[in-house]
């Protein structure tokens, strides 16, 4: 098979492979969209040692069933079903995780991938391939939002990164009943784009209001600046959601966090049930028509890249099609 294979910083070749061999008998699935994620960036910038060259990344899948046709979109999580985690319905912290596009399983930034076949969540007609391949991103939003509502907050809430993280993070507020949601972008690109598309209000860094408002904040890039910004926006007793894997450290305002009883959740991932609710609300509309994407063929995966690193990209995510 063909596949775009991570080489080494900043390096990425569209190459021969060899086709998945399926572990456990889990299906082959032909690849027809698949997204680029922040992590698979951090990995091609030679930023995450999880992710060694050389290696296929992507993990943003959705495709077609090679034993019957049937299209599917993927979970790219593969957990034990026994752990403790995965007993309690918390199988996102599996003590043996494992996810496509790291060591031992190679990505979907190919013709082929293989995962088990509780993985695979079966698309209906009326959603394409490039729709179904945003099931992964926005169910990491739906899970931080569904946190942030078990602990007791309410909006209005503020979403800071408008890549798909946070749009999905945006569109996943609202789906769950949190109506007065703004998203902070600073490439005006990007903003512009949204502005054009989102159900939700989009603006700049310097122009978020600094009331006290936001009982919701959500960072879905997680680096310095943006946690302190979060730390400085979000209301007394209100809840930061930490999805973003930028950087580890800095930002947090901990005084402010004790003194006015600030609650700080990180999030990694989501549940199995998270990515099946995900699915379902995608599937009868309550996450919009989902046309937010831009898409390329895998062959030219390199330059999409180039161009994502170069912040010249509009769309919050490219798809590329093998």
């Amino acid at each position: 098979m063909k596949a775009l294979v991570y080489k080494g910083p900043e390096t990425l070749a569209y190459e021969d492979a060899a086709d998945p061999a399926p572990m456990d008998g889990a299906p082959v699935i032909s690849v027809e969209s698949v997204g680029i994620c922040g992590s698979d960036m951090h990995a091609y910038l030679g930023h995450d040692e999880r992710r060694p060259a050389p290696l296929i990344l992507g993990h943003e899948v959705a495709g077609l069933r090679g034993d019957s046709g049937a299209r599917v979109t993927i979970n790219p999580l593969v957990t034990c079903g026994t752990c403790r985690y995965c007993r309690e319905g918390r199988d996102n912290l599996c003590t043996t995780r494992q996810i496509i596009s790291m060591p031992p399983r190679e990505g979907g930034f190919a013709e082929m991938v293989s995962l088990p076949e509780r993985n695979l969540v079966p698309v209906p007609d009326h959603v394409t391939p490039d729709q179904a391949a945003l099931a992964e991103p926005i169910a990491c939003g739906w899970h931080a939002v569904r946190m942030a509502r078990a602990a007791g907050a309410a909006g209005p809430a503020l979403v800071i990164g408008g890549g798909a993280i946070g749009v999905g993070a945006a569109l996943s507020l609202k789906a769950q009943g949190i109506a007065d949601v703004t998203l902070v972008e600073p490439n005006a690109v990007r903003s512009a784009y949204l502005k054009d598309r989102a159900e939700f209000e989009v603006t700049t860094p310097d122009a978020v209001p600094a009331d006290g408002r936001f009982n919701i904040v959500i960072d879905g890039v997680g680096i310095e600046p943006t946690r302190a910004q979060a730390s400085a926006l979000v209301a007394p007793g209100g809840v930061i959601v930490h999805i973003g894997l930028g950087s580890s450290a800095g930002g947090l305002d901990i005084r402010r966090m004790t003194l006015q009883e600030i609650s700080f959740i990180g999030t990694y991932t989501y549940t199995a049930q998270d990515f099946r609710d995900t699915a379902a609300a995608m599937f009868d509309g309550r996450l919009g028509i989902l046309d937010w994407v831009e898409t390329r063929p895998l062959s030219d995966g390199a330059r999409a890249f180039a161009d994502i690193r170069s912040g010249a990209v509009a769309a919050p995510k490219i798809i590329l099609k093998p």
